[in-house]
């Protein structure tokens, strides 16, 4: 829900708009579009807005101008075949061939490989009008906006700066939050046992009073017990006071954290292979498309691995190969490999999401909960049934179940796709921690550059190893 009392965009602003998954992101840029209405909330438009949809379909023949589609590489492709990333091709060509004042854009570089991405920076760079921008990718927000609005519980917190100069703003937020934590808490300790020593003493008062009243009665005196009686209120008066100091502290919340388990793999899955993939001389040809003309490559044990390159150069391909132990490639006969794909989250079942984690899943409930928690799924949604959560939700959870799973090599296509930034920052923890080898695709160049141990670029049909990370 979006509790915005005023919200103003300029003509010269490049904001980015960041937020988890169902914070609100794509509603909001619906409500400024006025594809939204919302009762009692006044929206003014000063001008021409093209709005960057992820979801909606594009149809070629509604962009204009023709060489926009051309600059794009789009020119000749006809819309009932267009790939994801010609489609988004599409929709900035069509963006960018009318006269607007301001863009908003939904996630506009899914899908593009990195000649895509960086044409959209150097056309976003060129537009003088104002920018309204969600994107999961750092390095993109990096190079086109100079500030980040954080959606969080429905309210906008604007940092200047880029999305690293962002993170670093959060990072001093964390040490302050922390630091004022750890003082609470050390004050909550002093307090519970300072409130504990007035009640021992005021119930040891009350049992010499007890002992003193019996006495009095005897001999007819009152004094003593009016004195010990006002002595033993003011004692738990100020135990109370206490009490109420330590229900403010209870009002300071721990930091955010990113949760981390120790991935581990069964001496039944252990390989002994130093190179577990390899490809000598392959050639792959799709009817008359060559693909791969004597391509090589090799997969060290338990390293990360991603293959880079333009759309259609035939990663996704390569991928399925592996799995599929296409002929050839050598694979070890003990490989169990499981594999992520883009549209996996179109699937449907009623277990729950607890119980759909812990199928055929060797860790224990608290390792489960760990790692579903710093992707965005708290206890709360452990019971839910899986078919009701969002497309976001679902990739969050196929990946921390094949994280979990029984396998020893893993392939990841596009992973971060989807994921709100906290979310690949975590994916990007476990990646690096996985006790196994990971194969993967992206078009995310943090992504690839905070994993990776080895880069192969697929190109003019060869495959060829660009960076490997020295110890």
């Amino acid at each position: 829900m979006l509790e915005l009392d005023e919200l103003e965009l300029y003509s010269h602003d490049r904001i980015g708009l960041v937020g988890d998954n169902g914070a609100g992101k794509s509603s909001l840029l619906k409500i400024l579009n006025g594809e939204i209405t919302i009762s009692g909330a006044e929206i003014q438009r000063f001008g021409n807005f093209a709005y960057i949809s992820q979801l909606d379909e594009m149809q070629v023949e509604s962009v204009g101008d023709n060489t926009m589609l051309s600059r794009l590489g789009v020119s000749n492709v006809q819309s009932d075949t267009m790939s994801g990333g010609e489609e988004t091709r599409a929709k900035i060509a069509a963006t960018f061939s009318r006269q607007v004042h301001g863009i908003f854009a939904d996630e506009p570089t899914s899908h593009l490989d990195r000649s895509g991405i960086d044409l959209l920076i150097g056309q976003l760079k060129a537009f003088d009008g104002a920018m309204l921008i969600i994107s999961h990718d750092r390095y993109f927000l990096d190079e086109v906006v100079d500030k980040i609005w954080e959606l969080k519980d429905g309210k906008i917190t604007e940092y200047w700066g880029d999305y690293s100069e962002y993170l670093r703003q959060k990072e001093e937020e964390w040490s302050r939050q922390a630091a004022k934590y750890e003082e609470a808490m050390q004050e909550r300790e002093r307090l519970e046992s300072a409130i504990e020593k007035q009640r021992k003493m005021a119930r040891q008062v009350d049992s010499k009073q007890k002992g003193a009243k019996k006495s009095n009665e005897s001999t007819g005196r009152l004094g003593h017990q009016k004195s010990t009686g006002s002595k033993q209120k003011k004692m738990y008066q100020a135990a109370k006071n206490m009490e109420k100091r330590l229900e403010a502290l209870e009002e300071i919340e721990a930091p955010e954290n990113v949760r981390s388990v120790r991935f581990r793999q069964s001496k039944a899955l252990e390989l002994h292979n130093k190179f577990p993939i390899t490809a000598d001389g392959l050639n792959v040809k799709f009817d008359d498309r060559i693909l791969y003309d004597n391509a090589s490559f090799t997969i060290p044990l338990g390293s990360k691995v991603a293959f880079i390159g333009e759309n259609g150069a035939g990663k996704t391909t390569l991928l399925k190969m592996i799995l599929d132990r296409a002929e050839g490639l050598t694979i070890s006969p003990k490989a169990e490999i499981g594999y992520f794909e883009q549209t996996g989250y179109k699937f449907s079942t009623h277990q729950s999401v607890l119980a759909f984690m812990q199928e055929d899943c060797e860790y224990n409930v608290t390792e489960i909960r760990s790692v579903l928690a710093s992707m965005g799924i708290g206890a709360n949604d452990l019971q839910k049934d899986v078919c009701v959560l969002s497309d976001g939700e679902i990739i969050k959870l196929l990946l921390a179940k094949m994280l979990l799973g029984k396998y020893n090599i893993l392939l990841m296509d596009e992973p971060g796709n989807y994921l709100d930034i906290k979310s690949i920052a975590a994916l990007e923890t476990m990646m690096k921690a996985y006790a196994g080898t990971i194969i993967f695709v992206s078009h995310d160049k943090n992504l690839v550059d905070n994993v990776v141990d080895i880069i192969y670029e697929i190109k003019d049909k060869k495959i060829v190893k660009v960076f490997e990370r020295t110890s």
